[in-house]
């Protein structure tokens, strides 16, 4: 493949940043790699894993010169990044970030990135349980959906551009109105990770079942809700503040069809249950259909962990 961007900074070196770095690297769509992490620990690791060609001590340093800018950093960190780096932004560059709730970022972006710059929002529906420099992987990408939500402040050559990179990356692209993306992202995301908490802080409590006994039989069912909610806490505390309603309202929703199957069970109505769970499994069933899974007793998982660790 041919370079997309001669110059890349990636602001935020964590498993989307590092994967990207990963990707971008191995099929050659940027001449140079820049980086910036807060931290001097990450900023070494991203120079010796070898996913950046330069790491900055400064935002603004890093997005010197650069084509395209990722945020890559909580999206309660966006407005505080975007204020640093505005003045730096060389002009005809892209910015675009890679936070879960979109909406509560262009809000937060948007005011700080000058005229003649352009602004693509998106979200790569990608990810692990695993977070920081170590956790990245070129083929993080491939086969999964990444969601840009243009502005006013995108022009169509940007979005073009911005595109080409997350196909190259091996992402499946589409677009999408950012409050309808939150609402979205609210049902296939950012609820059911809530209710794995939920669940996980339950075990937790309920002191007549041992944690020997909730680790040793956790192949149940437990084990899946352990890995959503071990996702990095900073990440998932700033998505439900930034998307508050439309979480709130998928969650009383939820709410609602909980206490029709407790009324099931209550009544002993095993066909209304029946009925209930074949609906649902059908939607298990696209998932595979579309590629989004396979039908694997471990739920795909070898197959992707021996990917991260090549």
């Amino acid at each position: 493949m041919s370079i997309i961007y001669q110059r890349v900074a990636l602001i935020g070196l964590g498993l989307i940043a590092s994967s990207m770095g990963h990707a971008m690297k191995e099929s050659g769509l940027a001449g140079h790699v820049a980086g910036h992490a807060k931290t001097p620990a990450t900023r070494a690791a991203a120079l010796e894993i070898g996913f950046c060609d330069s790491v900055h001590e400064t935002a603004a340093q890093a997005v010197a010169g650069a084509d395209l800018v990722v945020l890559a950093v909580p999206v309660g960190a966006m407005a505080e990044v975007a204020a640093e780096i505005g003045p730096h932004l060389k002009p005809g560059a892209c910015v675009t970030d890679v936070g879960s709730v979109k909406q509560a970022v262009i809000d937060a972006v948007a005011p700080h990135i000058p005229d003649g710059v352009a602004f693509v929002p998106g979200h790569p529906l990608a990810g692990t349980e695993h977070s920081g420099p170590h956790a990245g992987f070129a083929s993080l990408f491939r086969n999964r959906w990444c969601l840009l939500t243009p502005t006013a402040q995108s022009s169509p050559e940007a979005i073009a551009r911005l595109r080409a990179l997350w196909e190259a990356m091996g992402s499946n692209v589409d677009e999408m109105d950012p409050p309808h993306h939150d609402l979205v992202l609210a049902v296939v995301s950012h609820t059911p990770h809530l209710i794995a908490y939920t669940m996980v802080g339950v075990a937790d409590h309920l002191r007549r079942v041992s944690n020997s006994e909730v680790i040793k039989y956790s192949a149940s069912g437990f084990r899946d809700f352990t890995r959503i909610a071990a996702s990095d806490p900073t990440m998932w505390r700033d998505v439900f503040l930034t998307n508050r309603e439309a979480t709130l309202d998928i969650l009383g929703r939820f709410t609602e069809e909980l206490f029709v199957l407790q009324r099931a069970i209550r009544m002993g109505d095993g066909e209304q249950l029946h009925a209930y769970f074949t609906r649902t499994r059908a939607i298990r069933r696209g998932i595979i259909e579309a590629g989004q899974d396979t039908s694997a007793p471990d739920f795909g998982r070898v197959a992707a962990d021996s990917g991260r660790k090549g």
